[in-house]
């Protein structure tokens, strides 16, 4: 099909070979939640500038010898290999997980560490102007004064925030949390510019 368009690749959608994402499909929470928390992470090897290519296999209905297999990860899960090491296993000892320092349509990466109360700098800063931006839409969650300072008003605004779009109510800005901040707050920005 995608040939036929004029493209020079075809997606196969079998695991042999590549992976495509289907509009209006079922995918599950836990697995939503897990790409959303290490979406910025990607392997690499001392010295490589570009992220290595990785594939995998199932490991029942298709077998790729060499390749990174799902049931064979959930095996060496079993046996208490942490995540490195189950790569480690397929790649090389070489390989390690690296994390983008800024990441495309996003205002500004996570600042490594949850914000929570005592927490101070840009990145509260950031994350309360962003929020009181939101919160020209979502008049639900309150304002708060945006003076890097994260206390009890920023905490109860994350909460709202949180508890308004799914995610646990905490009051603790986590990775899954900055992340969602900034997606809303790009997608209110860009609909105030259509205005």
């Amino acid at each position: 099909m995608y040939r036929n368009k004029g493209y020079n690749f075809t997606i196969t959608s079998s695991t042999a070979y590549d992976q495509k994402w289907s509009y209006g499909r079922t995918i599950y929470d836990p697995i939503s939640q897990v790409v959303d928390e290490m979406f910025e992470n990607f392997l690499s090897r001392p010295n490589v500038i570009q992220p290595i290519l990785t594939q995998y296999c199932d490991g029942r209905t298709v077998t790729c010898p060499n390749w990174l297999s799902q049931w064979g990860s959930k095996y060496l899960g079993d046996q208490g290999y942490s995540a490195i090491q189950i790569l480690r296993n397929y790649y090389g000892s070489s390989i390690y997980i690296n994390s983008a320092d800024e990441i495309s349509g996003i205002p500004s990466s996570w600042p490594g560490y949850d914000l929570t109360i005592g927490s101070s700098g840009s990145k509260v800063r950031q994350m309360q102007q962003q929020l009181n931006r939101i919160h020209q839409n979502y008049p639900a969650i309150p304002t708060v004064t945006a003076d890097g300072i994260f206390g009890p008003a920023t905490r109860d605004a994350v909460k709202k925030f949180q508890s308004v779009f799914g995610l646990p109510a905490t009051g603790i800005v986590d990775y899954p949390t900055w992340y969602k901040i900034s997606e809303i707050y790009v997608a209110v920005s860009r609909i105030a510019e259509l205005v």
